[in-house]
């Protein structure tokens, strides 16, 4: 487990093959950067490792609304685990049916349960670990967590010319590649000028986050490979939110819905290519794949 995010004092880990992402959602607490969801290299029914340390204080199995398009779980589960870094906070966790039980402690890393599909998911959300850090007094609404600050910088991002990789894993949500000669924890882009990593799904979602090492001030331009995606309309402590420009995502030449964007603990990149519908990209594993970012 390599720690890859605070809050209040209270460290986030993720499994060194796994992913996370702050701002991969259309739900409020990522884009209040008060959310990170942390994905294991595991299936759902899989067991998810514990992204923090601490005591559990409460699960419980609540409503999900039914998915379309896809079967979910019926159900989805919070647990509150009181933490160990810091015993003024808890954290709530979703998306896992728990093994543990109130009172068990938990060390990072440790067995949490099963990673649910959830209904609140879309089609091609993979399995993963929801977390939020909170007021003991108000841990349960969708609102009011602590914000989030990335671990570890974004320097020396070389600029990218162009987005080439290797199939990985093709299923009919989505379509997941190993981009080539990209030492990075993320997608390096032009962020008003500085380096920076893209985090979200884009265009679809209609806007993203940046993590960046430098404060890009309102109205700069997001550029991939010279392509402007987003334009900043928020700056945050060590990242910006953009919203989308108009432009499309083509894979071998193929419309797409875009790229899901998310961050790595190893210097790879990996991005997933969504559909435009269920079943709607054939790629072999292995094979080469080119994407091309078009403005329209």
């Amino acid at each position: 487990m390599i720690p890859v995010a605070t809050s209040e004092g209270v460290t986030v880990s993720c499994p060194r093959e796994g992913l996370y992402s702050f701002y991969n959602s259309p739900y409020p607490a990522h884009k209040l950067s008060t959310g990170i969801d942390v994905y294991p290299d595991a299936g759902f029914g899989e067991v998810a490792p514990s992204p923090v340390e601490g005591v559990v204080e409460l699960t419980r199995r609540v409503k999900a609304p039914r998915s379309r398009g896809f079967r979910d779980a019926g159900y989805d589960y919070v647990t509150l685990i009181r933490s160990s870094e810091n015993p003024e906070k808890v954290v709530k966790l979703l998306h896992v049916e728990p093994t543990l039980t109130v009172g068990d402690s938990v060390k990072t890393g440790q067995d949490l349960g099963a990673l649910l599909r959830s209904g609140y998911y879309g089609f091609s959300t993979s399995p993963h670990v929801h977390v939020e850090v909170r007021k003991p007094s108000d841990p349960l609404r969708a609102r009011g967590g602590h914000t989030f600050r990335r671990l570890g910088g974004v320097d020396n991002l070389a600029p990218i010319t162009l987005l080439e990789g290797v199939v990985n894993r093709n299923l009919p949500e989505f379509t997941s590649v190993l981009l080539d000669g990209m030492a990075a924890p993320g997608l390096p882009a032009d962020v008003g000028g500085v380096p920076g990593l893209l985090d979200g799904g884009i265009p679809y979602y209609g806007w993203l986050g940046a993590h960046t090492g430098a404060v890009r001030p309102v109205g700069e331009t997001v550029r991939v490979m010279g392509v402007p995606v987003a334009m900043i309309d928020a700056v945050l402590d060590g990242a910006c939110l953009a919203s989308c420009l108009p432009f499309q995502v083509l894979a071998n030449g193929a419309p797409t819905r875009g790229l899901s964007l998310r961050l790595s603990p190893r210097d790879e990149v990996v991005v997933k290519l969504i559909p435009m519908r269920y079943g709607g990209l054939e790629h072999e594993v292995d094979s080469s794949i080119t994407i091309e970012l078009r403005s329209i």
